[in-house]
């Protein structure tokens, strides 16, 4: 089964829109199967060199240090580029006008756009409607090649596929949410460690009486010192992730009606019950296959993708300079 996914337009997009950074001092950087690589081609594909240079906080050899290491992470990359482009030429493959021009109109679909505002919009970006054109005439030719050359053909698809499903099944549960209530006990900010200690033993006592079986609702309005009391406590529905993270840690070892022992944060001692769970039980192979093959299919052609880079460079003459 053939796919171009998303995986590869990551990288025949990488040499996006033309962006007009600081002179620099031209030299060869690399040299592709005779083709160079300068160093003003590096620089442009690096954005990020200026944000490092205005970064005060760091020393000077550090600041060296780290555009090194980006410069180097382009080059690579300019470097697989010229390996694709080279390879493209070997293979005659072609793209026609009509290819180009229906990706255009997609462009200007995807955005709403009119004739008149998809050029102003090139414009503010430094661009002409000829140079979008070369630029994507490039990418159509470089994905064809990858069709051509990048396949994955798997022996069983279906055992595969559910292999694929458990391995990865966090992927496919969607995002966990959870209800808790809580009774705090606030602990001020400058007080002695006496005062902390008699403050837990507060809540020590409510815990026994939780424990003993008291309600823990009632006991939020009775002894909690946050505005959540008159609630009983309740604290709504809450995304993992979005409460103080010694809270949430706490919490989700819960399962739902079970009270946790006390919980310190920066507000004081917490007693937590776990009212309900969402989004813990994954849905089942079939009711995701279709999104559990697309997955599959991205990682198998990243990983071939990257096995036909490696072949290109072994059968290569690359000599680096930078």
């Amino acid at each position: 089964m053939k796919r171009c996914l998303s995986i590869l337009w990551v990288f025949l997009i990488l040499c996006g829109p033309i962006s007009f950074g600081e002179a620099v001092v031209d030299r060869i950087v690399a040299v592709v199967n005779q083709e160079i690589i300068t160093l003003s081609e590096v620089e442009k594909l690096v954005g990020s060199l200026r944000e490092i240079r205005a970064e005060g906080r760091l020393d000077r050899l550090e600041k060296k240090k780290q555009i090194r290491e980006v410069q180097r992470k382009a080059l690579e990359q300019l470097i697989d580029e010229k390996l694709v482009d080279h390879e493209v030429k070997k293979q005659g493959i072609k793209v026609t006008a009509k290819d180009v021009e229906a990706t255009v109109d997609g462009i200007k679909q995807r955005n709403g756009m009119t004739q008149e505002q998809f050029e102003s919009a090139l414009t503010r970006e430094g661009l002409t409607l000829d140079t979008l054109k070369k630029q994507i005439e490039k990418r159509l030719l470089r994905t064809k090649l990858i069709q051509y050359s990048v396949k994955v053909e798997p022996k069983n698809e279906e055992r595969e596929l559910k292999d694929f499903y458990q391995k990865n099944i966090d992927l496919y549960r969607g995002m966990e949410s959870y209800r808790t209530c809580h009774i705090l006990f606030r602990v001020p900010k400058e007080v002695s460690p006496e005062e902390v200690r008699e403050i837990k033993k507060k809540c020590q006592k409510v815990l026994e009486k939780i424990k003993g079986g008291e309600d823990f609702g009632e006991m939020a309005l009775l002894y909690s010192e946050d505005v959540t009391a008159k609630d009983r406590g309740d604290l709504g529905y809450f995304n993992k992730g979005e409460l103080l993270p010694a809270f949430e840690r706490e919490a989700l070892r819960l399962e739902v009606g079970e009270v946790s022992g006390i919980v310190r944060t920066d507000y004081g001692f917490h007693l937590i019950k776990m009212l309900d769970r969402r989004g813990r039980t994954p849905p089942s192979f079939e009711e995701v296959k279709e999104k559990v093959r697309a997955d599959y299919y991205e990682r198998e052609m990243e990983r071939a993708f990257k096995q036909f880079l490696s072949s290109l460079r072994e059968k290569s003459v690359i000599e680096i300079k930078l």
